[in-house]
């Protein structure tokens, strides 16, 4: 007689959502939300798995890093819920898939929280519950509280069971390579999200000047030949609002000529290099304390960095 499909109830996935609630509650700077991760998947985990090494195996499958919106981690959690309830019933499903999987849903869907969630739900209840409260209303910040928290629940398990039931669907055809696509998209998705907040997030600025030209006379503001007291604020003021100068020179920095010649070049470069030392299993806390050290012994005068160099 064949063994009974392990299966998670809903009573299991319910209680996934509820702690993915707190899946920041120990976010590091290492892994960030990986151990609130796991917290959420053990009751899945304990239900799927029966001895206390396949438990600790997925516990450990579930420590690599992982970091998105909070809230849209849920449809994240619901396809990771169904690989591994297939994986429990001799599917194989490899810890690559699932992370990979992971990693690559978790960078499209991080761009969509903060304009839905905290750029348009959150503001917009908060208004009305503050325009209720200033009339002296107690129901303003409970308004706020339950309208908010029923938002962000309802949402959070309705995805998670879409991604249960699709998730489903995708291991149904892991022999027709159905997975693979889906991690290959996801992923492509991922490095396209990452690679747009490099030159927004990244910022290197090289403040060592390349030429000093000094302007004509009358095109900046003669600071030394300024009346004294108000009147030569007044008149600082006046001739800025002309269009002088403040300065006298004009001052080319090596920023100046990266930004001129490719803008963001310097910081994809930085973003690639921190790549590749994650990829030969470089700490990534020792990257951090390095980019601190680099950071700040390029940030002293050069009088300085000659003796450290």
């Amino acid at each position: 007689m064949a063994e009974s499909r392990i299966e998670l109830t809903t009573k299991d996935r319910r209680a996934v959502c509820l702690r993915s609630t707190f899946l920041q509650g120990s976010w590091n700077y290492e892994r960030m939300q990986n151990g609130g991760w796991c917290f959420a998947m053990i009751p899945a985990i304990k239900r799927l798995y029966s001895t206390k090494e396949e438990q600790a195996a997925a516990l450990k499958r579930h420590l690599e890093f992982f970091n998105t919106h909070p809230y849209v981690a849920s449809p994240i959690l619901g396809v990771t819920l169904a690989l591994e309830e297939d994986r429990a019933n001799g599917a194989p499903v490899e810890d690559q898939a699932i992370q990979g999987v992971k990693v690559g849903m978790m960078g499209p869907l991080a761009g969509v929280g903060d304009p839905v969630f905290w750029f348009t739900a959150r503001p917009i209840l908060g208004a009305l519950g503050a325009s209720l409260a200033m009339g002296g209303s107690i129901l303003g910040p409970i308004l706020f509280f339950v309208l908010w928290n029923m938002i962000r629940y309802g949402f959070m398990w309705y995805t998670q069971e879409f991604g249960y039931k699709v998730g489903m669907e995708i291991t149904k055809d892991l022999s027709g390579g159905l997975l693979s696509k889906v991690t290959k998209v996801a992923s492509i998705l991922g490095m396209f999200v990452l690679g747009a907040l490099v030159e927004r997030w990244v910022s290197i600025n090289f403040i060592v000047p390349v030429s000093k030209v000094t302007r004509d006379a009358g095109a900046y503001i003669d600071w030394d030949n300024l009346p004294s007291g108000s009147e030569g604020i007044h008149t600082a003021l006046s001739q800025y609002a002309s269009g002088l100068s403040l300065e006298k020179e004009v001052v080319t920095t090596l920023q100046d000529n990266f930004d001129t010649l490719i803008p963001g070049f310097v910081p994809l470069l930085l973003t690639i290099g921190c790549m590749r030392m994650l990829k030969k299993n470089v700490s990534p806390i020792l990257i951090i304390i390095g980019l601190f050290v680099v950071g700040i012994v390029l940030h002293l005068p050069l009088p300085l960095i000659g003796p450290l160099l």
